[in-house]
């Protein structure tokens, strides 16, 4: 294709010489015949009406073409096709194709190459010519604004051509990875992480794993955190936090439990720190160990003084939720026993957030062991710890949080989940990126989200979605896709997404790269038939299951 640049320097010095139209090299298949804002509709020409049919090349939603505006080459993608008077044999029909502009090639002011570039300058008029884009153009367009990209997939429509994410445009803002269940959700997430890490050998990722299904997905380098040496010891909880751990949903009605509770960490902390002067500024809050027992002990002095003139009931309550929760098995990752309380947080934060990577620059943390009824409390003193750890390393380590099932932890409705999880994952969502850490949220209902939460990921890869209600969610949240494109999400196969936002050169559909076996995460459904028609469990086997049951629940 031959380019030529207008004579002359630019009007002012922040203008961007562009190219002249061309027709050199392309297949016209129309022209312009309405142009409304950034949407073009154009009527085909009759030979390629006729050839609609049998060319592999053939327009369809998501297809590029180019428009040869005044000054310049736009480029738009196909989002909608239609006959509006059909005939019964198909001949002397009008056939129109639906156009959302999408950017247009300009030249660089440095060394006069051309480039393409979101946004478009000049529009087409009415009765300017519409071409079929290139094998060039379509690389051109697509093609990565970054040397730093990674190769996700390639275009639906064309799988000569690669598709790719920029890794800095992506995380600097924020990601979202949507779709039903059985859409290929972890694959994608697996698929993506890998090729960041196997670019950036220091990269810091941690990844919430509530189904135990990504251990085994990136090999050597991740660090994988099994619930029985997870180490979340509960000086690192808020007192919010603290209190939901304690008294769960009785909370609002123990008011003086609570306030006893508070003057007993208060005092613990106290206490740990001896005649030192930051314990004089300490509070409830501050990230410094207690121990149990200095609150067990306080409680049976407290109790004492007030044994003949008071009521004991609020503390016992106190001391009996306290002993319980040391005697539970599932709440060792915060009350282990027989272990000296000490200040371990660089070793807590080494761990998690990689630091030094080791090798490994993603932590697995493997939430299928939490107790349910405080799962949301852990993830929000995780989302809670990689904020505050970017906050204080002043961008020097960036991280990553991912967040799989994240509709669990940040519900949109406010009569449920845990409030301050959803303030916490807010958080990295709207200022985040000032501190260096990223937020990747995956789940299947984006209605269901939190959407000051989702409403902050730049870059949507939806993947398959039948519900209308989050069809229309996703309208609402990709401003820059085309209503062609979303309208296909109920028809993606596995492995397909319609791709949004600034990680992307523009909206595309894609199909994402095959992952070997070995770099899949355990998500497969359970084979009903096959396993039903074959398999007849002996008895032994439920024992073996009970054995398992009760070794888990006593760890």
């Amino acid at each position: 294709m031959t380019i030529t640049v207008k004579e002359g320097p630019a009007t002012n010095e922040s203008e961007v010489p562009t190219p002249e139209r061309t027709t050199a090299g392309s297949r016209s298949i129309g022209r312009v015949v309405s142009v409304s804002g950034g949407q073009v509709i154009c009527l085909l020409d009759a030979a390629t009406a006729a050839a609609a049919g049998n060319r592999d090349d053939a327009l369809q939603i998501g297809s590029l073409v180019k428009l040869a505006a005044t000054r310049n080459s736009v480029f738009g993608i196909v989002g909608g096709l239609s006959i509006p008077i059909p005939s019964r044999d198909g001949t002397n029909e009008l056939r129109i194709i639906e156009v959302e502009l999408v950017g247009e090639i300009i030249v660089d002011g440095a060394d006069g190459s051309e480039m393409f570039r979101r946004g478009v300058s000049t529009s087409p008029g009415l009765g300017d010519p519409v071409f079929a884009a290139s094998q060039d153009e379509l690389a051109r367009v697509y093609q990565p604004r970054s040397s730093d990209a990674i190769e996700i997939g390639r275009l639906q429509q064309n799988p000569t051509v690669p598709a790719h994410a920029v890794v800095d445009d992506l995380l600097g803002k924020h990601f979202s990875i949507i779709g039903t269940t059985g859409a290929g959700k972890s694959c994608t997430v697996s698929l993506i992480l890998n090729a960041i890490i196997e670019k950036h050998d220091n990269a810091h990722i941690l990844l919430l794993d509530p189904h135990a299904e990504y251990a085994r997905a990136f090999g050597d380098a991740a660090e994988v955190i099994e619930p029985d040496d997870l180490m979340l010891p509960h000086w690192l909880f808020t007192f919010e936090e603290i209190v939901e751990i304690v008294f769960g949903a009785e909370a609002d009605e123990l008011i003086t439990e609570i306030a006893i509770l508070r003057d007993l960490i208060q005092k613990s902390k106290i206490r740990f720190l001896g005649a030192t002067d930051e314990a004089n500024l300490v509070t409830v809050d501050t990230p410094v160990p207690y121990k149990i027992g200095d609150m067990l002990r306080l409680l049976d002095q407290t109790m004492g003084r007030l044994e003949n003139r008071g009521d004991l009931t609020p503390f016992q309550r106190v001391k009996n939720r306290l002993n319980a929760l040391q005697s539970d098995r599932r709440f060792s990752f915060m009350f282990p026993s027989g272990v000296v309380v000490r200040d371990n947080l660089s070793d807590i934060l080494s761990r998690i957030f990689r630091v030094p990577t080791n090798g490994k620059p993603i932590a697995i943390m493997n939430l299928s062991g939490v107790p349910s009824e405080v799962l949301n409390v852990v993830v929000s003193v995780l989302a809670r710890m990689t904020f505050d750890f970017a906050l204080w390393n002043e961008q020097s380590v960036p991280l990553l949080l991912v967040c799989e099932e994240a509709h669990r932890y940040a519900p949109r409705s406010s009569a449920e989940g845990f409030e301050p999880t959803k303030r916490a994952l807010a958080r990295i969502a709207k200022e985040g990126r000032k501190y260096g850490v990223s937020l990747g949220i995956v789940a299947q209902r984006p209605s269901e989200v939190s959407t000051s939460v989702l409403s902050q990921c730049n870059t949507i890869f939806a993947m398959r979605m039948t519900s209308e209600k989050d069809q229309d969610f996703l309208r609402a949240a990709m401003s820059d896709a085309t209503s062609g494109l979303l309208d296909s999400l109920p028809t993606l196969g596995n492995g397909e997404a319609i791709a949004v936002g600034e990680g992307v050169a523009v909206p595309m559909r894609l199909a994402f790269a095959t992952l070997p076996e070995d770099k899949r995460p355990k998500s497969s459904a359970a084979r009903f038939s096959s396993t039903w028609q074959t398999t007849d469990p002996a008895v032994g086997t439920l024992d073996q299951v009970v054995e398992r049951w009760r070794q888990f629940a006593s760890k």
